[in-house]
C-alpha cells in the first residue's frame, strides 16, 4: 500500500540507498565530480598558459638561459655610485643585466631609478645578496646564465681600511674567491675586475704605468692587491678573459640628472672629497677638511687623478668588448693629469657657487702624496682615452644632481 503522505520525487534505481553503515554513490553525483575534476584540471592548464604568457614568467626564463646575440651581464655592486653608472650604460647598450649587491653601501633608489628607465621584461634584474655568503653566490649563479661578470662590488675607503683591516681582506679578498670560484664551476669566461691605483702604493717616479711596482701602503690596497694575485694565479691555466681595471679618484655622475652619488651619512669622514665639498656646500657639514698640507708636492697637498664616472665606464664597457679567452689585459684608468687637493677645493666653489669654510688638518693614515696615471697603453690597446677631463664641468654636473637630490635617493 502506497504511503499518500510520503513524496516520491527519486525512482527505486536512482535514490542511495543506505545499507549497514554505507551509503551506495549516486550515479548523478558521480558524474558531477568527474566533471568538476576535468573543469579544474583545464583551468589549471590555463593558468600555466598564461602565467608562461606574462612578463614576469618569462623574465625568469631570460635570465637563466644564454641568447644569441645578447650578451648577459652581472655586475656586482651595481647599485653603488659606480656600478649603477655602469649598468646604465650597460642597458643602453642592449646588454642584458643582472644586479647583485647586499646594499650596505649602494642606494636601491639607484636600482629603481635603472628599472624605470629599463621596464622591458629580460632587460634588468636585481638580486639581494651578500658575495660573502658562498651558498647564495652559487645559487645565483646556478640560477642565471651569465656571459661575463664586471665585478665593482668593494669597501673603498683608504681611511676605514685602516681602521679596520679585516673588514677590508673579508670584503675585498675574500669576496673576489667566492666569485671566480663560482665563475669558473659555471663556466663563466669573461671577468671584468675593478681594481685601484691603491695597489701601487707611493712609487718613486711619475706618472704611474702598468709596470710600475706595486707596494700598496694600506689595507685597502693590499686587499685589492691580493685579490688581482688570485685572479692572475688562476688565469694562468684557466681559459677565461680577464681585464684588470686599476683607477684612479672618481667624480662626476650622470650628464642627464639620473644617477650620482650618495655616500652613507655615516662615512662622511671616509668619503670621497667630491662628496664632502658637497656637503660643506649645502651645509651639512661645517666647512671642509683638508688632511695633510706637508706633502712634498707644489702646494703642500696631495696630488690625485680625478677621472670622470662616464669615462671609467666607457672603460669598462670597452674592456669588456675586448676581453680573449685566455687572455688578461691589465689597465691604469686615468686622465694622466695630477690636480693637488687645493686645485679641487677651488674648483668645488666655483661649481658650486658656495663659500666653503676649509680647515687644513694633519695627515690621514694610509695617504700617500702624488698619484696620476700614464694611460698610454689603454688608449693604445683599448682605443680609450679621457674626454670628460674639465674637473670644474665635472664638479657642476655632479652638484646639479646633489641639489635636487637633498635626501640621495631618499629612504630605502
Amino acid at each position: 500500500m502506497i504511503n499518500p503522505g510520503r513524496p516520491r520525487n527519486q525512482s527505486r534505481s536512482t535514490r542511495s540507498m543506505p545499507f549497514s553503515g554505507l551509503e551506495y554513490a549516486d550515479p548523478k553525483k558521480k558524474g558531477n565530480l568527474v566533471g568538476k575534476i576535468l573543469l579544474a584540471a583545464a583551468l589549471t592548464a590555463l593558468c600555466i598558459i598564461m602565467l608562461k604568457q606574462s612578463p614576469s614568467f618569462n623574465t625568469t626564463n631570460v635570465f637563466s638561459k644564454h641568447e644569441q646575440g645578447v650578451t648577459h651581464v652581472l655586475v656586482t655592486g651595481g647599485a653603488g655610485y659606480i656600478g649603477s653608472h655602469a649598468a646604465l650604460r650597460l642597458l643602453k647598450d642592449k646588454y642584458r643585466v643582472t644586479i647583485v649587491d647586499n646594499l650596505s653601501r649602494g642606494n636601491l633608489g639607484a636600482v629603481k631609478v635603472l628599472q624605470e628607465l629599463f621596464p622591458e621584461p629580460g632587460r634588468l634584474q636585481f638580486i639581494y645578496a651578500d658575495l660573502g655568503d658562498a651558498k647564495a653566490v652559487n645559487k645565483i649563479f646556478s640560477e642565471n646564465a651569465f656571459d661575463a661578470v664586471i665585478h665593482f662590488a668593494a669597501v673603498a675607503y683608504v681611511g676605514e681600511s685602516t681602521l679596520d683591516p679585516l673588514k677590508y681582506y673579508h670584503n675585498i679578498t675574500s669576496n673576489t674567491l667566492v666569485v671566480l670560484e663560482s665563475m669558473a664551476a659555471k663556466g663563466v669566461k669573461t671577468l671584468i675586475y675593478s681594481s685601484t691605483c691603491a695597489t701601487y702604493g707611493e712609487p718613486e717616479k711619475m706618472p704611474i704605468t702598468e709596470e710600475t711596482p706595486q707596494v700598496p701602503i694600506n689595507p685597502y690596497g693590499k686587499a685589492k692587491k691580493m685579490a688581482e694575485d688570485i685572479i692572475l694565479d688562476f688565469s694562468k691555466n684557466s681559459d677565461m678573459g680577464v681585464m684588470i681595471l686599476r683607477y684612479f679618484n672618481v667624480i662626476g655622475s650622470d650628464p642627464e640628472g639620473r644617477l650620482g652619488e650618495a655616500p652613507r651619512p655615516e662615512l662622511r669622514d671616509h668619503g670621497r672629497i667630491s662628496g664632502a665639498c658637497f656637503d660643506a656646500a649645502r651645509g651639512i657639514i661645517n666647512g671642509l677638511k683638508v688632511k695633510g698640507t706637508d706633502y712634498s708636492t707644489a702646494d703642500g697637498t696631495c696630488v690625485r687623478d680625478y677621472i670622470d664616472v662616464n669615462d671609467l665606464v666607457d672603460a669598462h664597457v670597452k674592456a669588456l668588448e675586448r676581453a680573449k679567452p685566455s687572455k688578461v689585459g691589465i689597465y691604469n684608468v686615468g686622465t694622466g693629469k695630477g690636480r693637488s687637493v687645493k686645485e679641487f677645493v677651488e674648483a668645488c666653489k666655483k661649481a658650486t657657487a658656495a663659500t666653503i669654510k676649509v680647515d687644513f688638518e694633519p695627515r690621514r693614515p694610509g695617504d700617500y702624496a702624488e698619484v696620476y696615471s700614464d694611460p698610454t697603453k689603454i688608449r693604445r690597446e683599448l682605443n680609450w682615452t679621457a674626454k670628460h677631463t674639465d674637473l670644474q664641468e665635472s664638479l657642476e654636473i655632479a652638484w646639479r644632481w646633489q641639489k635636487a637630490h637633498r635626501d640621495g635617493y631618499g629612504s630605502t
